[in-house]
């Protein structure tokens, strides 16, 4: 099969052919159709995450994947539901099972957790082996191209956004903002609106196309930020809603200077979530975190529950997608241009 894998870090992904993988009983073999790319996969080639842990190549990236079933185990449970050729996406966060977050449906968050694409196996592969759970079946009609991006992009804002809202940050009257409009950002816009209840949406972000996107799917307003003081951002929200803060943010981007610019706008008892992690170390004062009782929730991909809940939204039409399809021996030049920002919603590789 053809796969493109990091042999070292900090260089070009090597496209070479390797032997379809061996499967456990409880695994399905997944014949990768498309997998979407992450400013993840671009952190991963370039050793962000080896501060975190020590990944050794050779390493498969890729996490946004969907395809269709080749092979299942022998130990699959028939209840499960797969046939062979079905289609289906893959849930990420493979935990153990047995801690109290896998036990909640948290397996993202487990100790113990295994990701697809942060290691042996990955999406820019054209086969590798799932453990059944975390294998989704979705209806045949809907575009692989458009499904593999919902994993990861259409996935982690959605839990963002439910995080808002189950804390009462949203509503009529409220407004929130959505920081940064790339991969993930084109559909922070779209759930702030399907699960806002009725607050505003303002999007903000520095590239013009990126924010007529968001104007296109449902914003009710956007600002440009670039070259802009946070005083001058805050008189431009002013103008557009009636109020110079935010009641609630979900950042996309997690880049220091716009989580500062973020926490600047964030009004008394306002709700953060953030996403991204563009950058690694914030510096805000911490007074006004404390005097406005202002909560910053950390928001880490999703669960195999938020994966069905965004495949149903999915199925019924309810999500809009800015997709650039590439091919597989194009992976070293989209990664580059994910380095600079050059990608207006999400790249994805289809097989």
């Amino acid at each position: 099969m053809k796969a493109a894998r990091i042999h070292e870090y900090g260089k070009p992904l090597v496209l070479e052919d390797i032997p379809v993988p061996d499967i456990q009983p409880d695994e399905i073999l997944v014949n990768v159709k498309a997998c979407g790319m992450c400013r993840s996969d671009v952190l991963l080639v370039d050793k962000f995450f080896q501060g975190y842990g020590d990944i050794k190549p050779p390493v498969t990236p890729g996490h946004e994947i969907t395809g269709i079933v080749s092979k299942i185990g022998g130990a699959v449970s028939k209840s499960v539901g797969f046939e062979e050729g079905d289609h289906v996406v893959v849930a990420p966060g493979w935990g153990d099972g047995t801690c109290r977050h896998c036990l909640v449906g948290n397996t993202q968050i487990c100790t113990h957790v295994r990701w697809p694409g942060f290691g042996l196996h990955g999406g820019f592969a054209e086969y590798l082996p799932v453990p059944a759970r975390y294998a989704i079946k979705v209806e045949r009609r809907l575009k692989f191209e458009e499904l593999a991006p919902l994993t990861d992009a259409g996935l982690t804002p959605y839990r963002g956004v439910k995080k808002l809202r189950d804390a009462g940050a949203l509503g009529p009257g409220r407004v929130i903002g959505v920081f940064g409009v790339g991969g993930l950002g084109v559909y922070a816009v779209q759930y702030a609106k399907l699960l806002g209840g009725g607050a505003l949406v303002v999007a903000f972000a520095r590239n013009p196309d990126k924010l007529a996107v968001a104007k296109d799917y449902g914003a009710d307003h956007v600002i440009s930020i670039k070259n802009k003081t946070p005083k001058e951002v805050a008189a431009e929200l002013n103008k557009a809603t009636g109020q110079g803060d935010l009641d609630a943010i979900i950042d996309s981007v997690g880049a220091p200077e716009m989580m500062q610019l973020g926490f600047s706008l964030l009004g008394i008892a306002g709700h953060y979530v953030d996403v991204g992690f563009v950058g690694d170390r914030i510096d805000i004062p911490l007074f006004p975190r404390v005097s406005r009782e202002q909560t910053f929730h950390g928001s880490f991909w999703g669960n195999n529950a938020d994966l069905t809940e965004v495949m149903a939204l999915a199925a019924q039409d309810k999500i809009r997608h800015t997709i650039k399809t590439i091919a597989f021996e194009q992976v070293n030049e989209y990664l580059d241009l994910l380095r600079t920002n050059e990608v207006v919603g999400r790249a994805v590789i289809k097989f």
